[in-house]
């Protein structure tokens, strides 16, 4: 007969730790809480819908979302609202976001949004190059101490 272990573990939580959750949560007084999460996957259409107690709507393209690149329209589409519409959760995923910080368009870490920000940066279209082409014939981006010039 095997006998198993029970193994108990322990969440020790400071004062400050408290008090800073407590001060967070003053802080959203007002802001409005997540209601509903809509998945809308498609050719072309890949969004989650944030949709708000003030009746407002946010979109968020899916891969902009870090942690959701290479989940499954299934895993993606069963998601958990927690904390009083503050926090939102993925199961199947193991993965939470912070509404608030959804809401000021952070959708992960530093380096994932960094990342975002030179991708968006690198994009190849015809009406980019041809913005780069009108921009060149005005003279191009101005140097930086012509722009410290014009401050003066």
């Amino acid at each position: 007969m095997a006998r198993h272990k029970t193994v108990h573990h322990k969440v020790v939580t400071s004062d400050a730790e408290i008090d800073r959750a407590i001060e967070r949560a003053k802080s959203l007084k007002g802001e409005p809480r997540l209601t509903e999460v809509e998945y809308r996957p498609g050719p072309g259409l890949d969004l989650l819908i944030l949709k708000l107690s003030d009746g407002h709507r946010h979109l968020i393209p899916r891969e902009d979302i870090q942690g959701l690149q290479s989940a499954t329209k299934e895993q993606i589409s069963r998601v958990e609202i927690f904390g009083n519409g503050t926090g939102i959760h993925w199961p199947a995923l193991n993965l939470d976001h912070y509404v608030p910080s959804l809401l000021r368009r952070i959708y992960g870490t530093k380096s994932w949004m960094a990342a975002i920000g030179r991708t968006g940066g690198s994009v190849r279209s015809s009406a980019k190059k041809r913005a780069a082409r009108t921009n060149g014939l005005k003279g191009g981006r101005p140097r930086q101490r012509e722009i410290a010039a014009m401050g003066d």
